[in-house]
């Protein structure tokens, strides 16, 4: 059992905090998650009539809290609290630390969905027409977005948060700063290009005459797009074409165009008869991964990629015979 004060709590999370910044992490969200559990914590131990915290007790409750929250947010918790709790043990060696299998609890059921190209051009022919959302949000911005995460494969927030800066339309490549830690470059055809010298000379003003500090995606009064509106946004357009049920969490997310362009790249290798595997770590470099392991995430066996890998086992079995 490990049982602290809540101010030797707050002080562990701050130096926590402090060591993830120092190896280059801007650990925001973490540091939320933290803060989130120490005052879960203090009231929790109140609850007991206690002035000390039982860190196991505490983390327990505070992991199973609520009915309505994801799979995926309860594995985000369990994986803060549990490296925070593994760094204590370098002044706490006995000092406890949550098991791996609370994990189970939080295992998603979600099956991404990989949109076909046919979907992708529906969902760039609505997100053209501004009578499906708000106005607030031009719907150049919106069209633009989309084809920048489809055609990159980046993060929905690493998209969100690009700058004007990041954007080289000379080069053709754009620079995600400081992602997972990393910042990395990432190539784009000459089609995309285009498309945002396009957006740039006829989007607002905000755009066209913004610094380099400037955000590249805007609402429509030149602000930086907030998280929620531009979500809610590509939701509803999900929804207007008919991908994702009027309510509820299921169907496919904005998210999802990750997916979709990490399995459209796949299937065209098979198309172009290249070595995929020698490929697999150019995709996972591209996509922001430190290795394969964290791209095969992404490579989802449609029918189409099914039937080429197929077709080319057949050849090679032939080929052997």
């Amino acid at each position: 059992m490990t049982v602290i004060s809540a101010t030797r709590l707050a002080r562990d999370i701050g130096r926590y905090v402090k060591f993830k910044r120092a190896l280059g992490y801007s650990y925001q969200r973490g540091e939320l998650i933290l803060r989130n559990f120490e005052r879960f914590a203090r009231e929790h131990a109140h609850r007991q009539g206690r002035s000390r915290i039982d860190l196991e007790s505490a983390v327990t409750t505070w992991l199973l809290r609520g009915t309505d929250r994801s799979a995926l947010t309860i594995s985000m918790d369990l994986w803060v609290v549990r490296q925070l709790c593994q760094h204590r043990r370098r002044s706490d060696p006995g000092g406890f630390v949550p098991d791996r299998a609370l994990g189970s609890l939080a295992r998603s059921k979600y099956v991404p969905h990989v949109f076909s190209h046919e979907e992708v051009q529906r969902l760039l022919r609505a997100a053209a027409q501004p009578r499906y959302y708000a106005a607030k949000i031009p719907a150049i911005t919106v069209r633009t977005m989309m084809l920048v995460l489809y055609c990159t494969g980046l993060r929905f927030g690493e998209a969100r948060r690009l700058l004007i800066s990041d954007v080289d339309l000379h080069q053709n490549v754009i620079t995600v700063r400081e992602s997972k830690g990393r910042t990395r470059i990432v190539p784009f055809g000459a089609d995309l290009a285009r498309e945002i010298r396009h957006y740039i000379n006829d989007s607002p003003c905000h755009v066209r005459s913004g610094s380099d500090g400037t955000n590249l995606f805007v609402d429509r009064y030149g602000g930086p797009l907030k998280r929620t509106a531009i979500q809610y946004i590509f939701t509803t357009l999900l929804r207007k074409e008919g991908l994702k049920p009027p309510c509820g969490r299921i169907g496919p997310r904005p998210y999802d165009f990750r997916h979709a362009f990490a399995v459209h790249r796949l299937t065209d290798w098979y198309h172009k008869g290249v070595d995929v595997h020698a490929r697999l770590p150019w995709l996972s470099a591209y996509m922001g991964h430190l290795n394969v392991l964290g791209t095969e995430v992404y490579l989802h066996a449609t029918p189409e990629l099914l039937q080429l890998a197929s077709q080319r086992l057949k050849r090679h079995l032939a080929l052997q015979q």
